[in-house]
């Protein structure tokens, strides 16, 4: 059950990112739906591939399409409600995401057994692969590449996750909570990884 909520969160929130990033750029659309597709599906994509699960396992989510379908129209017919208000809640929905997309990812490749290096990069992948690529098609430079620390939550996921710290429902949903906490910190705080910029 865990899994089909953050599922669900992590597909809205998404969604709801990669058509406000379309909207930005002034897509039109279906630009905006297949950002906003491409943002909700794209991380599971990448996972799936890494790990071994057929990519046709994406087309059994009905019903998360649907729920996408409804957060992205959403976005399309009321822009200036959410817009005025995207600024303040952008990263936060992308934090969702990220923490939701980061555990899911990590419980899938742990119920495969696989070794804790899959777990954390299924974490990240999963995680950050659709905010990845939503920034890609939209010209611009990958979020978790450059910003405030933003991959360090997923790979925390990942351990913790695949060191069999977090297991029951509770623990998880407070794993989930705490991530968005972290990530909600370091973007307000501007916690950042050291990065070295190369002046000729």
């Amino acid at each position: 059950m865990t899994w089909e909520v953050l599922s669900i969160i992590g597909t809205i929130a998404f969604a709801v990112s990669g058509a406000i990033v379309a909207m930005e750029e002034e897509y039109d659309i279906l630009g905006v739906y297949i950002l906003g597709i491409v943002t909700a599906f794209g991380g599971g994509a990448i996972r799936n591939l890494l790990i071994g699960v057929p990519i046709s396992a994406l087309w059994e989510q009905g019903t998360l399409f649907q729920i996408a379908l409804v957060a992205m129209t959403t976005v399309f017919l009321f822009p200036n409600n959410l817009l005025k208000h995207w600024q303040k809640w952008g990263n936060f929905t992308d934090a969702i995401g990220l923490s939701a997309f980061a555990i899911q990812g990590a419980l899938y490749a742990a119920e495969m057994n696989h070794p804790i290096s899959a777990v954390v990069v299924a974490a990240v992948l999963t995680g950050s692969g659709g905010g990845i690529v939503r920034d890609l098609l939209a010209g611009r430079k990958p979020l978790v590449l450059r910003s405030e620390i933003y991959a360090v939550w997923a790979v925390l996921a990942g351990l913790i996750i695949g060191f069999d710290l977090a297991q029951s429902p509770f623990q998880l949903y407070t794993l989930f909570i705490l991530l968005v906490v972290c990530r909600v910190l370091s973007y307000t705080n501007k916690w950042q990884l050291p990065n070295r910029s190369i002046h000729h």
